[in-house]
């Protein structure tokens, strides 16, 4: 249940960030918005650390390098979810982004990768997923 209500303040969280950026990034520009966002969540991020303590600084020799560079994965985020709510609106562009998360998550899994256990896509998910993306298209009809 913890695991689902974190989900679900994700997501609110996400479509909130995409449309205050958006907004932002009309003012100063793309790239500014994205690097500003990103200076002041590793503040914020930092203070929580320096508050709650929850890791272990020598555990990253264990971490593969690839992993340590997951974060950067966030710079693309901020962009083009801003881009994309400047150019098609906000509900399309974050059911686009919904989709294409489900969509990878569920090619992650069923390919095993990145230390996943690998669960076959059943038929019924993929039915669902191209329910989805039929959804969105007509959503913006």
């Amino acid at each position: 249940m913890k695991g689902a209500l974190f989900a679900l303040l994700g997501g609110l969280c996400i479509t909130m960030q995409g449309i205050f950026n958006a907004r932002v990034s009309e003012a100063i520009g793309g790239w500014h918005t994205t690097s500003m966002v990103h200076v002041i969540a590793f503040t914020i991020a930092i203070i929580i650390y320096l508050n709650v303590r929850d890791g272990k600084g020598k555990s990253f020799r264990q971490v593969p390098w690839l992993y340590l560079v997951g974060g950067s994965f966030g710079v693309i985020v901020v962009f083009s979810e801003l881009t994309a709510i400047h150019r098609i609106g906000p509900a399309p562009a974050i059911a686009l982004l919904l989709v294409s998360q489900i969509g990878t998550a569920f090619i992650i899994e069923s390919q095993g990768w990145f230390g996943e256990r690998k669960i076959p896509i059943t038929r019924r998910q993929s039915i669902g997923l191209t329910m989805m993306l039929l959804g969105v298209i007509l959503f913006q009809l």
